[in-house]
């Protein structure tokens, strides 16, 4: 995916607009949860993302979602990451 077509899929998708986020070297996020749906496009570096103990690595032009309330974790021990992260808010019923 190109950074156009994530900032495309992100604005149909009715995701907040894309702020870039860039975690450190040694960067290691316990197991957490967000309440907002995720979906972020990686730029620089890669980042590690556990679900149900499965770790998937993204790296630079891959996307990656985190539904609202996952248990998760992060890292991006060896490098660092940058990324464009795009959040959703729950919808009132």
């Amino acid at each position: 995916m190109t950074r156009t077509e994530f900032e495309a899929e992100a604005s149909q998708g009715a995701y907040a607009a894309p702020v870039e986020v860039t975690k450190p070297l040694g960067y290691n996020m316990g197991g957490h949860d967000h309440p907002f749906d995720a979906f972020a496009y990686i730029t620089a570096g890669h980042i590690d993302i556990g679900v149900d103990g499965v770790v998937k690595r993204y790296a630079v032009g891959d996307v990656f979602r985190v539904p609202r309330n996952t248990w998760h974790t992060e890292s991006a021990i060896a490098e660092g990451v940058t990324y464009l992260a795009a959040r959703r808010q729950a919808q009132p019923a």
